[in-house]
């Protein structure tokens, strides 16, 4: 199977918010009030937990599927633990991003444990979202920045 790409493309409407566009979608990203921003929106760790829940939610059902069983619904409870020091230019030993992510898979199916517990292992290798959450994921930062006039 080839390779497929997907695109965003973001503009900010003030230093918190920023419109994203994707395919035919629009959503907003913002800070809550305590971490600077209008507190409109998600911010964007917390969007990242929604991506992540969003694959698992997906890989879940597409995988009872495959397994033979039936579930009816999925439950998904998930929490982060991020120190915004490094956000703030403040020095820490932790790091930028999420310290650890805990998730809580609740099916509402047919399945028994043993069923389950391969669900799950089939789930956190095919998902990509946790895959890109577990392992490193080359990222380059490029600039191009649009110059603006400054009046003397």
């Amino acid at each position: 199977m080839s390779d497929l790409k997907f695109r965003i493309k973001a503009e900010s409407e003030n230093p918190t918010k920023m419109k994203v566009k994707a395919r035919g979608f629009e959503f907003t990203i913002d800070e809550p009030k305590d971490l600077g921003g209008t507190d409109s929106a998600a911010n964007p760790v917390e969007y990242l937990l929604g991506a992540f829940a969003g694959c698992l939610n997906v890989m879940g059902h597409l995988i009872a599927g495959e397994m033979g069983f039936t579930l009816k619904s999925l439950k998904i409870d998930m929490a982060g633990d991020l120190n915004p020091a490094m956000l703030f230019g403040q020095p820490t030993e932790d790091r930028a991003g999420y310290k650890n992510i805990e998730v809580k898979l609740r099916p509402e199916c047919d399945a028994d444990e043993e069923t389950l517990e391969a669900w799950k292992l089939a789930i956190a290798s095919r998902c990509p979202v946790c895959d890109n959450l577990k392992h490193l994921t080359p990222v380059e930062l490029k600039v191009k920045a649009r110059q603006i006039a400054v009046e003397a």
